[in-house]
């Protein structure tokens, strides 16, 4: 059924006029796909740090220093990390092997995620429609089609959050979803072999190690597809084989258990509450392809992008009814399947006009999605070189902390509070607590509420030194008021924080 109506449109694409017009009309968002990688391309160069880019280059400066043992990504314990997965370890090897700096290498690791994601996009809407505009129409939809306001969020490839993730396992992780998506789709519907199944259960389980909440996305978009197609007897026994393989080498991974992610703690649910918040203005453009789905379902009953939507919409509102709210991080699951569907209903929804309709409501939505993200310019020209209507929508990067470089070694442990804690690991020191939740490292709450202690008002420097001493502390980074006994202050930083080195 999938395959003929993807034949069908090829040939009505085929028997259309190819007048100039008709031709300008296609070309437009071919060119503006182009484009919009470029400006992601040009982001890679500059490579803007804001979020979770300290803890992935924290874990390749712990893999080039120790393949075999790394240990704990951001304070000095040896501690398994979800964070080391087989592309992290990749990355680590390289920069082991080549000496580049870490910066350097997510930079490679950002240009390979992007490849992956344009190419798999491509692969899998192929699947989908044979018209030739359906894979410019389905990318600039999964990066615009969102809302008029702005949501950074790993996984989550709004043009804005993906410029500020790209170099992110996730990224990596949802290219090779996608290209998952097209092998199993033509799996599907063809007499695939028991070596291409196998093949499909170690990249689902390569998804899953990279990045958990993609490797989510990636699983509930297979079920949706596995349930469209509703194969025979002869394809189950595969698709159990290539499970079973899968689950296996999950279980066999050795820098982490898989399994024990799933007992997480409540931190882990605090910190995604904030995805249930401010839903329409964040995701409101995503209705346009919400009914798309409606004549998608009226055509074929069984369609694979309506049935992926209900199971990622049915998985993220239980998150939110039970209070497990990092069940969120399945919103793509969702906004996925509308996207594509908005874009594919303007090659395939039947009649010349009513295809027509569609390209309008779609190309109002995507220059709505467009406008609303347009701040992602800053980070290619930086913000002086904006009008000012754009720089009010641009958010600056962090500055990092590579002013303390000069004095602090790889290894050395630095006292801070959590927002420098998030970048100094980057850079090869430890910092006394994580900068973000760690499921593994069992002393968490003892080490931030040190970190608290210490940088208390009515904490005593004996106090201070009792802590120092506990977490083998050499550097302190602080404010002015900061200084007193034990501690000598080296150098000023950006917003007046200073470096201490910690006296004997």
């Amino acid at each position: 059924m999938h395959a003929a109506q993807s034949d069908l449109e090829e040939q009505v694409s085929r028997r259309e006029p190819s007048s100039g017009g008709a031709r300008a009309a296609r070309a437009v968002p071919q060119v503006a796909a182009v484009l919009v990688v470029a400006l992601l391309l040009a982001v890679i160069v500059r490579l803007p740090w804001i979020g979770d880019l300290g803890m992935h280059a924290a874990t390749i400066q712990r893999l080039g220093h120790d393949l075999l043992h790394p240990g704990n990504p951001l304070v000095d314990a040896d501690t398994p990390s979800p964070y080391y997965s087989p592309w992290m370890l990749l990355l680590g090897a390289l920069a082991k092997v080549s000496g580049l700096s870490v910066f350097v290498v997510l930079r490679i690791g950002a240009l390979v995620g992007l490849t992956l994601l344009v190419t798999g996009v491509w692969r899998y809407v192929r699947t989908l429609s044979g018209h030739r505009v359906a894979p410019a129409l389905a990318l600039l939809g999964l990066v615009l089609l969102w809302g008029t306001d702005v949501l950074n969020w790993s996984g989550f490839i709004g043009l804005h959050s993906l410029a500020l993730t790209i170099s992110y396992p996730s990224v990596f992780a949802l290219g090779l979803t996608f290209h998952f998506w097209a092998w199993l789709t033509r799996s599907l519907r063809s007499r695939a072999s028991w070596g291409r199944w196998l093949g499909l259960g170690v990249l689902w389980a390569l998804i899953l190690l990279c990045h958990q909440f993609t490797g989510v996305v990636a699983t509930l978009g297979a079920l949706a597809m596995v349930v469209s197609a509703r194969p025979g007897r002869d394809v189950w026994l595969r698709l159990g084989g290539g499970l079973a393989l899968g689950a296996v080498l999950l279980w066999l991974w050795p820098y982490y258990d898989f399994f024990s992610l799933f007992s997480a703690g409540a931190d882990l649910e605090a910190i995604h509450k904030s995805l249930y918040q401010h839903l329409f203005v964040r995701f409101g453009l995503v209705l346009l392809g919400v009914a798309a789905l409606v004549p998608r379902l009226r055509r074929d009953r069984w369609d694979a992008l309506a049935l992926f939507f209900v199971l990622g919409a049915l998985v993220v509102a239980a998150g939110g009814l039970t209070g497990h709210y990092s069940w969120g991080r399945a919103l793509p699951a969702a906004l996925i399947p509308a996207q594509l569907a908005a874009a594919l209903e303007v090659v395939s929804a039947g009649r010349r006009a009513v295809r027509a309709g569609w390209a309008c409501a779609l190309g109002l939505a995507l220059a709505v999605g467009a406008w609303a993200q347009a701040g992602t310019l800053g980070y290619v020209t930086g913000k002086d070189a904006l009008p000012s209507v754009l720089a009010a929508r641009y958010e600056a990067p962090w500055t990092g902390y590579h002013w303390i470089t000069p004095w602090v070694r790889y290894g050395d442990v630095v006292m801070a509070r959590t927002f420098p804690a998030r970048q100094i690991p980057a850079y090869g020191g430890y910092t006394v607590a994580p900068g973000y939740p760690d499921v593994f490292l069992r002393d968490s709450a003892r080490r931030s509420a040190a970190v608290d202690r210490f940088f208390a008002g009515g904490t005593s420097a004996a106090q201070r030194r009792g802590i120092v001493r506990e977490y083998g502390v050499r550097w302190v980074v602080g404010s002015a008021d900061l200084a007193g006994p034990g501690l000598r202050r080296v150098t000023t930083g950006p917003g007046h924080q200073v470096l201490y080195r910690v006296e004997p």
